[in-house]
């Protein structure tokens, strides 16, 4: 395939996976005369499972030269400068803790924290609790928005909160009015070539939807990959015990700050979620462990809202083995999920398309590099799973039958259990880190640091000692005053007036 003739694309499925998706490949191969088509039937509606992101979100629109004043308020879109735990442990002090998108300001204060963990896990008494280290958790202590004075260079790392229906639909009136052509279309078939590669979507009126490359966005059904193809799939199930979530919105009732909480709840955890026109909330949970009555009734009991519609999710955990099979891509919830803990779903579109749009063009719009590909964004859902599941293995909580069984959990992986090794046994989570995902570091290693600090997993306090004359501890006040001195810089930002 040469440049007078680059892929015909057809995405079945919009949303925000698959408007995402044909975004990206229009923009590496539209130029230059490739197509891309969407495929969305309007009477099937979108999953829309979480309304949060990583900062790879704000590098999917930065990429495609969109601007935050552009989409955010079309998709009542805020800032979110990290995550609120709150609840996930019982120890004294340690009962909530904010996980931050580190930034460049926290290159001066992170090896403090890391430092003082260190000596933490090995016994002596000092400051080591990630709330006091990093800027983004006073922005988001303080309401400030994520940037900075024109004098102050240094930025945070952010992400965002948005209605997923509205930024579906955002993304494509953007695509399309840039040359991507959409059909609103219910797909009946899938038709195959001898060889096995799919050769044709035919709709319900018989019409037959040619191309080159097909990508499954399709949902859980994963109507190409999974049903036509019969790629296999994997579940997490086994360390990953949520499979359902029920969801209601709420009004403000104040000043949202630009964070996610993540609330422990007696069966799993509820996320509350700042848009500028609702509070979205949803209670995560085992089917093993509690009813979806008894859920719904624990989630509005937590709300105080006793009235008011809801909605129960079925998630399917896990991923497919492979991403990239014959002529289909899969992405999305047809490719995979894991529970949205961290708002890694549209993390891990974004890179998706772009490794697979590098993957292909440099194999010459051939599968040469299919099975490296393949096994790329397989490592990276493990890495991703490992990290969720982190957060239930290590949890400081015992007071429920849920809890309990995540505690005893030992279906972990040689990765996981690496990174715990390191931190019990008082060793180099860093070299722990390179060590068990290859050199990737799907979380870094103030992430790490955040999640098992925390929890407080370090010796108990009755154990713990004074350090002694001498030794060397990260200066906690001169930290905070750093941080103090950066956060004049930033302004205080409400979401609901702009």
């Amino acid at each position: 395939m040469n440049e007078a003739t680059l892929p015909r694309v057809v995405v079945l499925g919009g949303g925000s996976a698959g408007w995402i998706t044909a975004c990206l490949l229009h923009r590496a191969w539209g130029a230059r005369r490739g197509s891309v088509t969407v495929v969305e039937s309007s009477g099937i509606g979108i999953i829309g499972v979480g309304e949060g992101s990583t900062p790879q979100l704000k590098g999917f629109f930065d990429h495609l030269g969109i601007a935050e004043a552009e989409w955010m308020t079309a998709c009542d879109a805020t800032y979110k400068l990290g995550i609120r735990f709150t609840g996930w442990s019982e120890r004294e002090g340690f009962e909530s803790y904010f996980h931050p998108f580190p930034g460049p300001v926290d290159l001066h204060s992170e090896p403090g924290f890391v430092h003082n963990c260190l000596l933490a896990r090995r016994g002596f008494d000092l400051p080591a609790h990630p709330d006091d280290w990093f800027l983004a958790t006073a922005l988001a202590e303080h309401g400030r928005a994520p940037h900075a004075a024109d004098s102050f260079p240094f930025g945070p790392s952010y992400g965002y909160h948005f209605d997923a229906y509205k930024l579906g639909a955002f993304l494509r009136d953007w695509a399309t009015a840039r040359g991507v052509t959409r059909f609103d279309r219910t797909i009946r078939e899938v038709e195959m070539h001898e060889n096995g590669d799919v050769a044709a979507l035919v709709t319900d009126a018989g019409e037959r939807i040619e191309g080159d490359i097909f990508v499954d966005c399709s949902g859980f059904r994963s109507l190409i990959a999974q049903e036509a193809l019969g790629v296999p799939f994997r579940s997490f199930g086994d360390n990953l015990f949520n499979d359902r979530a029920v969801v209601m919105p709420t009004p403000h009732s104040g000043t949202p700050r630009p964070q996610t909480e993540s609330i422990a709840m007696r069966a799993g955890w509820r996320w509350q979620i700042p848009l500028t026109s609702r509070i979205g909330n949803g209670y995560v949970y085992s089917s093993a462990h509690i009813s979806d009555e008894e859920a719904e009734a624990e989630l509005r009991e937590a709300l105080g809202q006793p009235e008011g519609e809801t909605r129960v999710l079925t998630m399917k955990v896990g991923r497919v083995e492979e991403s990239w099979r014959g002529n289909c891509l899969a992405a999305g919830l047809a490719q995979g999920f894991i529970e949205p803990l961290e708002a890694t779903a549209l993390h891990i579109v974004i890179v998706t398309a772009l490794e697979f749009a590098q993957a292909y063009e440099t194999g010459g719009f051939t599968p040469q590099h299919r099975d490296a590909f393949n096994a790329t964004i397989a490592t990276r859902y493990e890495g991703i799973r490992d990290y969720i599941v982190a957060h239930y293995r290590l949890s400081q909580r015992t007071d429920t039958d849920y809890w309990r069984a995540n505690a005893k959990n030992d279906s972990l992986s040689g990765g996981l259990k690496a990174m715990m090794t390191a931190w019990f046994r008082q060793q180099d989570v860093s070299a722990a880190n390179d060590s068990a995902y290859g050199g990737k570091r799907y979380y870094a290693d103030a992430s790490w640091h955040c999640l098992f600090a925390g929890y407080g997993t370090f010796p108990p306090r009755e154990k713990l000692q004074p350090p002694p004359t001498g030794l060397g501890v990260a200066d906690i006040e001169g930290t905070r005053g750093m941080i103090d001195a950066c956060l004049a810089n930033f302004s205080r930002y409400d979401p609901l007036i702009g």
